[in-house]
């Protein structure tokens, strides 16, 4: 088992709700929200998202000639009117030892490269008597951020740049790196020289990758060898649409999640979100009650990471619940041979959708999962035989039921060679551990 994410992880990240302008006090809140009420349930880690380093960070977007904050050695460091913690050069020192003390783990985001800033000043490459102009590619930049250029992996000052870098994070107690425009295009010689620079550090640091926008799994070896988590697809955010096309993203991925190695379906946008983030203005998150559940349970039954949008404090209690429900992290870690079984169109044009099924099993026991998911926009009665979810020979037997989403709905005895009939309600889920044996008998009849 490997040391560094046997396990997907799961945590908050500030993009959502805050894009580039999170302050030191709003990730305390998140962190101490967190520690209180789902790290009892597997929710340990705290992600600073991209522009910490701009002091002039606004929502809407990146500002172009910022005046980032950077060291001697063009090395990103905490805006100080942000994270007043990072004043006198601690950097995030003293924020990831508050975030470590409550029991949690730390994150920080970086984009590609080197920034232009650090460029243009011909700032020294530590250690080295290189410049960051000897280590600069000038013709690789990012589409969509100004902040920096690309590195040139020919030139040994690039590899010296990351090193100094990432011992950089690692002396301050970073927990988990999450680098953006890595992947589309794909930069395997980037994606080498981090996971270099994260083992040169002597620190077990996480290294996540983005935008995942097109990845193919023709990557996922080089992937599994380099980083812990990838997306597997651009911004995901509030809207039914982004959410189903993740089923077949997932279903492509699902069969390469290993220990150590993670296709991210991307952030949950869930609770409040767009209080100064980068789309839309502030709000609780548009997906229904339903489509939410879909997304979590979908998120879980295909093991990719979770990393909860919305502001914790201020998010209704309803979605709190959600994320603190048990079976989210028991499943997302304790379960195997997760993947799609059956998806099949169904309904007419006026009632069309999709019945998709995917199913798991428990590590530990003869637990089986089953997510039943109805794409359509009218809620629908779902028969699924139960040789398509358990295989014909374990078929052969009685099951019960039990959902994972209600606690009131109660035991379903399962016939042997029987159905499972389930009502779903529009883009929703029915969400079920199964184990073998009819169900006990009511109080009182025993």
């Amino acid at each position: 088992m490997p040391s560094i994410a046997p396990t997907p992880p799961m945590g908050w990240n500030s993009w959502d709700c805050y894009g580039t302008t999170v302050t030191e006090a709003e990730v305390l809140a998140n962190a101490r929200f967190m520690a209180e009420h789902l790290l009892p349930t597997g929710w340990d880690t705290v992600v600073v998202d991209i522009a910490w380093y701009d002091p002039t960070a606004r929502a809407h977007g990146y500002n172009a000639d910022a005046p980032h904050a950077l060291d001697d050695h063009g090395r990103q460091i905490p805006a100080e009117n942000r994270f007043p913690s990072a004043a006198g050069g601690r950097g995030f020192g003293p924020l990831a030892a508050e975030v470590h003390r409550l029991g949690l783990r730390f994150g920080v985001h970086l984009l590609r490269g080197i920034p232009r800033l650090a460029v243009q000043r011909g700032l020294p490459v530590l250690g080295t008597s290189w410049s960051a102009r000897d280590a600069a590619d000038l013709d690789s930049t990012c589409a969509w951020n100004p902040d920096n250029h690309g590195l040139d992996h020919d030139h040994p000052a690039a590899q010296a740049y990351v090193d100094a870098q990432v011992a950089q994070l690692a002396s301050w107690g970073v927990d988990l790196l999450k680098v953006d425009d890595m992947l589309a295009p794909y930069h395997p010689r980037e994606i080498e020289a981090l996971a270099r620079a994260i083992r040169r550090s002597g620190r077990d640091i996480v290294l996540s990758l983005s935008p995942g926008t097109g990845l193919s799994t023709a990557h996922a070896a080089h992937l599994a060898a380099h980083a812990q988590m990838w997306r597997v697809s651009d911004d995901l955010w509030d809207r039914w649409p982004d959410v189903h096309a993740q089923f077949t993203r997932m279903a492509r991925w699902a069969p390469h999640q290993r220990p150590g190695a993670w296709a991210d379906a991307d952030m949950l946008p869930l609770g409040r979100i767009g209080i100064r983030a980068e789309r839309g203005e502030d709000r609780h998150s548009r997906l229904t009650p339903d489509e939410q559940r879909t997304l979590l349970t979908l998120w879980v039954m295909s093991r990719s990471p979770l990393m909860m949008g919305g502001d914790l404090p201020t998010s209704a209690p309803a979605v709190i619940a959600l994320l603190a429900n048990p079976a989210v992290g028991h499943v997302l870690r304790h379960s195997t041979g997760n993947g799609e079984l059956l998806r099949e169109p169904l309904g007419d044009a006026a009632d069309a959708g999709e019945l998709i099924v995917w199913g798991a099993r428990s590590a530990a026991d003869d637990t089986r999962y089953t997510a039943v998911f109805w794409t359509g926009d009218r809620a629908r009665t779902c028969r699924v035989p139960l040789s398509s979810v358990l295989g014909h020979q374990a078929a052969a037997s009685a099951w019960t039921a039990r959902d994972l989403w209600d606690d009131d709905a109660g035991r379903l005895g399962v016939a042997a060679h029987g159905d499972l009939m389930l009502d779903v309600p529009p883009h929703g889920v029915r969400w079920l551990a199964l184990t073998p044996g009819p169900p006990p008998p009511p109080p009182g009849l025993r």
